[in-house]
């Protein structure tokens, strides 16, 4: 999994916790301790995706955009990090049985992973998150 997942999790929690005021890519990499422009690449993404809305200019910035009951963990990981799991195989040789067949096989094996991840992550929400961070 990428930087790209939690960036925007983060980012979706932050702004869900602030429904009524824009907040700026500047506030949102500030908590999330990371380069803003890191930020406006995940912002950019969850906008295009419709999980946020923004406005330029002074008074803009980003707001969420849905219910917080509505965004799961698994709509998130599809836009940031599908295919993540697929396991990297060098080219090896075809003259092989092992060679010829360890790439299909490894795939097939982490795609069904990436199907059961899914599952679970389907299982928690922004609004799960956010009840989450205030436990701790």
């Amino acid at each position: 999994m990428n930087s790209d997942f939690t960036l925007a999790v983060h980012s979706l929690t932050y702004l869900a916790l602030q429904p009524d005021r824009m907040s700026t890519s500047d506030a949102i990499s500030e908590s999330a301790g990371v380069h803003p422009v890191r930020i406006r690449k995940v912002l950019s993404l969850l906008k295009r995706h419709g999980f946020i809305k923004s406005k330029e200019g002074t008074g803009g910035g980003f707001i969420f955009a849905n219910e917080l009951n509505e965004v799961n963990l698994w709509d998130i990981y599809r836009i940031t990090s599908e295919g993540a799991l697929q396991p990297k195989c060098p080219e090896s040789s075809g003259q092989c049985i092992v060679g010829a067949n360890m790439k299909g096989v490894l795939f097939s094996i982490f795609l069904g992973a990436e199907e059961h991840l899914g599952e679970y992550l389907k299982e928690y929400t922004i609004k799960e998150v956010i009840d989450l961070v205030h436990q701790k």
